[in-house]
């Protein structure tokens, strides 16, 4: 007897939802973007690792980590601070779950 997929015809927002990653894909997910906006900015303003640093107050090792799509522990103060410092804010909306 043929076993039934219990995800058979579940969508993959679902399993993920089962498996409890589906928060921290998006958590990942809006960290690399913050990232990537940062390090765009950084370049359309032809602002240096260094001096970004320097606005910072920190050392470069820091703002790589900050700049690092896949480091996730930065705080919404470091990168709000960031985004200050390229002439950004930083937008956090909270929304239904549904």
């Amino acid at each position: 007897m043929k076993r039934r997929n219990p995800h058979s015809g579940s969508s993959l927002e679902s399993l993920l939802q089962e498996d409890d990653t589906l928060e921290e894909l998006r958590e990942a997910a809006i960290k690399k973007v913050v990232a990537w906006k940062l390090a765009q900015a950084m370049q359309r303003q032809k602002i240096s690792k260094a001096e970004m640093a320097r606005r910072l107050a920190t050392s470069r090792s820091q703002l790589d980590r900050l700049l690092d799509p896949d480091n996730t522990t930065v705080t919404v103060a470091t990168l709000s601070k960031a985004a200050r410092a390229v002439g950004k804010r930083l937008k956090l909306d909270l929304v239904d779950a549904a």
